[in-house]
C-alpha cells in the first residue's frame, strides 16, 4: 500500500458518486413535455445504469476484501450487501417507473427519488468508511490495485438493478455472470447508451497533499463518454 494508491481508491470512489449525485439530479430535474415524451428517459436511464453497475461492481470487489482484511468484515460485508439491495430496490423503482410498469404507475415521481437519494446517501456513506478503512489497515489489500480491479470490474457487470439476485460469494459471482448477459442482449436491443466508469487516476500529490497545497488539478474531471450498445 502507497500514498498513491490510498488515493487513488478514495478519489475514485469519491468522483464515481460525485457523478452520480450529478446523473441523479439531472434526472430529478427532468420535466418531459407532450412534445418530447422521452426526454425524461435520456436524463435518467445514465444515472440507472451507471449506479447499477457501480453497486454491482462494489459487492464484486470491495466487499469480498473487506471481509478479508477489516475487522467484523464478514458483518461488514453483509451490513454492505443489505444497504446495496436496498439501493437497488429503490432503482427497480426508477426503472419501473420508466419504463411503464403497472406496479409503480401510480406512485409519483417525487416519491420514488426521496427513496433513491437516501439509499444512496446511506450507500454512499458505508463505500467510502469502508474503503477508507482499507487504506489505513497495515499490511492490508494494495489499495492501487483494488482501484484498478473496481474500474475493471464495471466495464463487466450488470447495466440493471437486481435487488433479488445474491450479491456476494459464490452465487454473486453466478448471478452477475447471468444478469449481465440478459442485461446486455436488451441493451443491444434498445440501442441504450452505457456510461463509461470513472478511471482511476495516478497524481503525484495525494489527496492530502493537494489540500494542504491548496491544489484543485491534481484529480481530473471524470469524462462523460459511454459506449451505445447497438443492435447489429
Amino acid at each position: 500500500m502507497t500514498d498513491n494508491s490510498v488515493d487513488i481508491l478514495a478519489d475514485t470512489i469519491t468522483q464515481t458518486h460525485d457523478v452520480l449525485a450529478e446523473r441523479l439530479a439531472t434526472a430529478i430535474a427532468c420535466r418531459p413535455t407532450r412534445e418530447r415524451p422521452r426526454d425524461r428517459l435520456a436524463a435518467t436511464d445514465p444515472f440507472l445504469a451507471s449506479a447499477s453497475r457501480h453497486v454491482s461492481a462494489a459487492n464484486a470487489v470491495l466487499a469480498p476484501t473487506a471481509r478479508r482484511h477489516l475487522a467484523h468484515g464478514h458483518r461488514r460485508a453483509q451490513e454492505f450487501a443489505h444497504e446495496s439491495r436496498r439501493l437497488e430496490v429503490a432503482l427497480a423503482q426508477v426503472k419501473g417507473k420508466l419504463y411503464g410498469s403497472t406496479f409503480v404507475v401510480r406512485r409519483p415521481w417525487s416519491s420514488i427519488w426521496e427513496e433513491v437519494e437516501d439509499a444512496l446517501g446511506q450507500f454512499r456513506a458505508l463505500e467510502e468508511r469502508m474503503a477508507d478503512d482499507l487504506v489505513a489497515t497495515e499490511a492490508g489489500p494494495d489499495t492501487d490495485e483494488l482501484a484498478e480491479r473496481l474500474y475493471r470490474a464495471e466495464q463487466r457487470v450488470p447495466t440493471r438493478p437486481h435487488p433479488y439476485l445474491p450479491h456476494q460469494g459464490l452465487r454473486g459471482r453466478v448471478a452477475r455472470r447471468i444478469a449481465v448477459r440478459v442485461d446486455q442482449f436488451w441493451d443491444t436491443a434498445e440501442g441504450r447508451m452505457v456510461p463509461e466508469p470513472v478511471r482511476p487516476h495516478r497524481s503525484r500529490e495525494g489527496r492530502m497533499a493537494q489540500y494542504l497545497l491548496a491544489d484543485p488539478h491534481g484529480v481530473p474531471a471524470p469524462a462523460s463518454s459511454g459506449k451505445r450498445h447497438r443492435a447489429g
